[in-house]
């Protein structure tokens, strides 16, 4: 899919084709596709085709006037059979090309970084401003992080609750799923900051100074993001432990219990077993007395194994 948009009035608007001062959205384009803004716009074909690799690491390059930024960006992962209930999240990144008259996002999905701004819930969004663009499509990222982050602590509490009243695998697979979540919001926001870092020096794009304070504002949300994202994990791997230790404990409960029952069920099997060898002299042998016999050593057992804590 290819869109352009334009800023008018302090709003983007949607266009039929490219114009200078525009933004064009590649969102999993076709061959075609790229092709076409390729030439139309002359950018390098290398830059398209990286932000589409689904495995590339964010970074910044500048060639031939023309700058590719790739970030990160956060995306929903869809739903499975044990994640029904729970949203996972997983990264992807997005290109961003300065070229010389337009500028060019390009992802593999359509993610709300994006279409936030073509659908005109952002304000003050201006394409022709290319460097202040990108700065504030960087600010939505980091924004999106944060806000991401924010749901894994809300559903991180959900199932932690739940699992008060049951421990399941279903739930413990489920903290695992936001476990992984967070490994990879953590290493796609460090990838992040670096890249901000290398463009806050001002040698890939020109600085103004409102567009440094832009970038700044990015650079500190995705440094909280990086903060917030250790810390969930931190506890989230701590609160697996713990419940995994309470399901060991649980399981060492049942088995202790259990060979008590069967130490206390013996007890009857063996005087039964004595009676029933044919012996005439064990007395009581036609009475209940090996009933009683039975009985009286399981009470002394049991007392036993309760006195010395042992049950």
């Amino acid at each position: 899919m290819i869109e352009y948009y334009k800023a008018d009035e302090g709003k983007v608007v949607a266009l039929r084709q490219a114009e200078p001062g525009c933004w064009i959205n590649l969102v999993n384009p076709t061959r075609q596709e790229i092709n076409s803004v390729i030439e139309a716009q002359r950018v390098d074909a290398g830059f398209i085709h990286a932000a589409l690799d689904p495995e590339e690491s964010s970074r910044v390059e500048l060639e031939d006037d023309q700058v590719l930024l790739i970030v990160d960006i956060p995306v929903e992962e869809e739903r499975d059979s044990i994640t029904r209930d729970v949203q996972m999240y997983a990264t992807l990144p997005m290109g961003i090309v300065v070229a010389e008259d337009v500028i060019i996002t390009v992802c593999l999905m359509d993610t709300s970084v994006t279409r936030d701004i073509a659908s005109g819930k952002v304000r003050g969004v201006e394409p022709a401003m290319r460097t202040r663009f990108v700065f504030q499509l960087l600010l939505r990222v980091a924004g999106r992080f944060l806000n991401y982050l924010h749901r894994i602590e809300r559903t991180f509490n959900q199932i932690e609750r739940r699992l008060y009243d049951s421990l399941s695998n279903e739930q413990l697979m489920q903290l695992l799923g936001l476990q992984k979540s967070l490994v990879y919001f953590s290493a796609s926001l460090k990838g992040n900051e670096v890249t901000m870092e290398k463009v806050l020096r001002g040698r890939i794009l020109k600085l103004y100074e409102d567009d440094r304070d832009l970038l700044e504002d990015a650079l500190i949300e995705i440094r909280q993001a990086i903060e917030m994202s250790g810390i969930y994990s931190s506890i989230l791997s701590g609160t697996m432990e713990a419940y995994s230790s309470v399901v060991s404990n649980s399981m060492n409960d049942i088995m202790k219990a259990l060979t008590v029952i069967t130490l206390i069920m013996t007890i009857p099997n063996m005087v039964f077993g004595f009676y029933g060898m044919n012996v005439s002299y064990l007395p009581g042998a036609v009475s209940f007395i090996p009933l009683i016999v039975s009985g009286v050593a399981c009470v002394i057992a049991w007392q036993f194994l309760k006195k010395h804590k042992l049950y």
